[in-house]
């Protein structure tokens, strides 16, 4: 109920500011970095794909806001991270693990997600999976099998895998040959060729590659999935004047995505049309699982 007063609080606060004034009448005052947002995403589709999406979204985002906004696509996760740190992000898209870690260090806060079809804020799952013929059948099978995971501040390509597999007797460091593909589609990519035994697929990387059609059912088989995990949330560098902070996070929530094509709101994640509020609290999930597994948070930046 906590989460639900402060999302609603959000999204008053928000509606408030942006319709109090337009954009553009105050935008040279108060847009940072000499007039340019500089918004940072992780790597969790190639670039090619990604670039386009957001330099759209870029655009639309700079209409509302008045600001020029340059969007970023980072080479992995920890760099969208450091580059925040450093004060070369003004705000990105984490995902959930990276974004605990960047709220840790580099003062990230939350302020949205995508929405579902229902305008609720979207969650999406991890699985471990193999393909047909593998000599991997069951969990307990990957001892000494390889695994591809994606990056280790992932949250479904690593600390969701890596729970699964202690919770099942199995050190994700010790009993497995674990491989870091670097993105989830390098670590599909592995998988569909064979090049590990088995590996780490969520579900917004099956759609992506739905569309792409280089997945179809009965490609892999699933050994173990998540319950769903809150999306990846839009994130503003905390120590940013409160007054720009309000009304980014304004401009993100009244964003459009019907401006994007149907399969780019698939490749992105976006089930729904909306960026919808979604507080820090939303993420305690992933903290508490964090904590579970004993993971120093200063070892993955």
């Amino acid at each position: 109920m906590r989460s639900r007063v402060i999302a609603v609080s959000v999204l008053a606060l928000a509606a408030a500011f942006w319709s109090a004034a337009p954009a553009t009448s105050f935008a040279a005052e108060d847009c940072p970095n000499g007039g340019t947002v500089r918004f940072g995403v992780e790597p969790f589709e190639t670039a090619p794909k990604l670039v386009p999406i957001y330099d759209h979204i870029a655009k639309l985002l700079s209409a509302k806001l008045g600001c020029k906004v340059e969007m970023q696509i980072t080479t992995n996760y920890n760099a969208e991270i450091e580059a925040m740190r450093a004060g070369k992000l003004e705000a990105g898209e984490f995902g959930p693990l990276g974004y605990v870690l960047a709220h840790h260090v580099a003062k990230a806060e939350s302020f949205a997600t995508l929405s579902d079809a229902k305008g609720k804020p979207d969650t999406y799952t991890a699985s471990i999976v193999t393909w047909p013929g593998s000599p991997v059948k069951t969990l307990k099978d990957l001892v000494g099998h390889s695994f591809a995971f994606s990056d280790p501040a992932s949250t479904s390509g690593h600390l969701y895998p890596a729970s699964a597999m202690r919770k099942n007797g199995i050190d994700p460091d010790k009993d497995v040959k674990g491989v870091y593909a670097g993105s989830h589609t390098a670590s599909f990519e592995a998988l569909r060729n064979h090049k590990v035994d088995a590996g780490e697929l969520n579900s917004e990387q099956i759609d992506s590659s739905k569309i792409a059609g280089s997945y179809k059912d009965g490609d892999f088989i699933t050994l173990w999935q998540s319950k769903p995990i809150p999306n990846d949330p839009m994130a503003v560098r905390g120590d940013l004047p409160e007054g720009f902070k309000k009304r980014f996070a304004a401009a993100f929530l009244a964003l459009d995505l019907k401006e994007l094509s149907a399969d780019d709101r698939k490749i992105i994640g976006a089930d729904g049309t909306r960026y919808v509020a979604q507080p820090d609290a939303a993420y305690n999930i992933v903290r508490d699982l964090v904590s579970t597994l004993h993971i120093d948070l200063n070892k993955l930046d």
